[in-house]
């Protein structure tokens, strides 16, 4: 299957980057467009496994009824007590 690319920038880009790496410009292409591929799907990883993490935390118990301003040691103005 062909692609025919009709951008200048595009065509520049990929010339310089076959030029960069001494690959042909197909080549230079294909690598470029995997590699731009698994940093969108380990984005896509790293979102669940934060959701994941997220999830875990807040199941865990809570371990002290006091609110976070009273853990700090900060009163209802913001300053220490």
């Amino acid at each position: 299957m062909a692609l025919n690319v009709k951008n200048d920038e595009t065509d520049r880009l990929a010339r310089e980057l076959s030029d960069l790496t001494g690959e042909s410009i197909t080549e230079a292409i294909t690598v470029a467009l995997r590699e731009r591929l698994e940093r969108r799907r380990a984005q896509g990883r790293r979102k669940a496994r934060l959701a994941r993490l997220g999830d875990d935390i807040a199941s865990l118990p809570r371990l002290d009824d006091r609110a976070a301003n009273e853990i700090l040691g900060y009163d209802e103005r913001g300053l220490p007590a």
